[in-house]
């Protein structure tokens, strides 16, 4: 147990120190994000937090992992790293999509068939358990982008994307407490110091933002526990609660980068524009622009996300398919709640 509270401290710790001397080295490069069209500030704010961020994850998981249960850790570090270089990259000059998504699908190839992080059953999701190997690897690489790039979707308004990225570590980290799982417990543990601590520079008003460096590696690590819980959700653990809809469990966790995904990518290609091509219609902006703040936004949308999952947890009994099938019709009302407020605001604009 002493083990992963002090990684929590010194995650916490490396990045609350980090955090105030990039800030001042971003200023004086001028590495800012100006405002913009789609930008939801009105002032040129640092967007290096992801490695400050990044040092508190790895530093805290190397300086704390008992080396008698490293596993294969090393092989998810060298992931952490291959998205870091992209991140930064990207944050520094920008890297078009299709190049982003060569070197995620690098790192996503390294946890799938070195660190095994693999998805390898349906449990009884349309009939189907236990998955052939190559439709096993096939599905985990692709859920490991989906998850990356959705967090990396998320980020648009001042604590957010570490919100959900800490309601994910808190619950998958007692998971993992309980099921006696450390090397997991210990990475959630570290992205969640590193988050709070995070959190305290990226509240409104903003004084940095995580960029893609930031969000890409919280998208990493929650792929990572959440297949990992989906993949052993039944180990003894000393409450004896049992999971039985690991997979909708899952997908509730992650019910807000996901929905946000799916929904900009179709809004977008019924609109005939490129899935990549960013824009203002993500979940968070239209709450913003109906009249919320970003704190009051980001509060809401967390608080729907708690109550999905606790809904989920409560009725785990009714199986993974039609637990996703409640999934899909609270989506669906969402988003057609969504267009409400996105075509008010239209036509209040015209008024004016």
């Amino acid at each position: 147990m002493y083990h992963i509270i002090l990684c929590f401290l010194t995650s916490f710790m490396v990045t609350f120190i980090a955090i105030p001397s990039i800030i001042r080295i971003a200023k004086v490069k001028k590495l800012t994000d100006d405002p913009g069209e789609r930008g939801s500030h009105n002032k040129s704010v640092p967007t290096l937090g992801g490695i400050g961020l990044f040092a508190g994850v790895i530093f805290s998981i190397i300086l704390w992992t008992p080396f008698e249960v490293f596993g294969n850790l090393q092989y998810i570090l060298c992931a952490f790293v291959i998205i870091f270089l992209i991140g930064a990259k990207d944050d520094l000059l920008p890297l078009t999509p299709y190049k982003k998504m060569i070197g995620q699908t690098f790192a996503a190839f390294i946890l799938v068939f070195k660190a095994n992080i693999r998805i390898t059953s349906l449990y009884g999701i349309f009939g189907i358990n236990l998955l052939p190997e190559w439709i096993s690897i096939l599905l985990s690489l692709f859920t490991i982008l989906v998850i990356i790039n959705a967090f990396n979707l998320l980020d648009g308004i001042d604590g957010f994307c570490a919100s959900v990225g800490i309601l994910i570590c808190i619950t998958l980290g007692f998971w993992f407490k309980m099921t006696d799982q450390i090397v997991l417990c210990i990475i959630a543990s570290a992205l969640l110091g590193s988050l709070m601590a995070f959190l305290k520079f990226n509240l409104t008003p903003a004084q940095i933002f995580m960029g893609d460096t930031g969000s890409m590696l919280i998208g990493i690590i929650c792929s990572i526990l959440v297949i990992r819980f989906i993949e052993h959700p039944n180990i003894y653990n000393e409450f004896n609660f049992e999971i039985n809809a690991s997979p909708a469990i899952g997908v509730a966790l992650l019910f807000l980068p996901l929905f946000d995904t799916l929904r900009v990518f179709i809004v977008r290609l019924i609109h005939q524009r490129s899935p990549f091509k960013a824009d203002r219609q993500h979940v968070h902006h239209i709450i913003l622009d109906s009249g919320l703040n970003h704190l009051q936004t980001t509060a809401l949308l967390l608080i729907i996300n708690v109550i999905i999952l606790g809904i989920i947890v409560s009725l785990q009994f009714l199986g993974n398919l039609n637990l996703v099938i409640i999934i899909l019709s609270f989506s669906l009302f969402f988003a057609m709640f969504l267009e409400y407020l996105r075509i008010k605001k239209k036509v209040g604009k015209q008024k004016i």
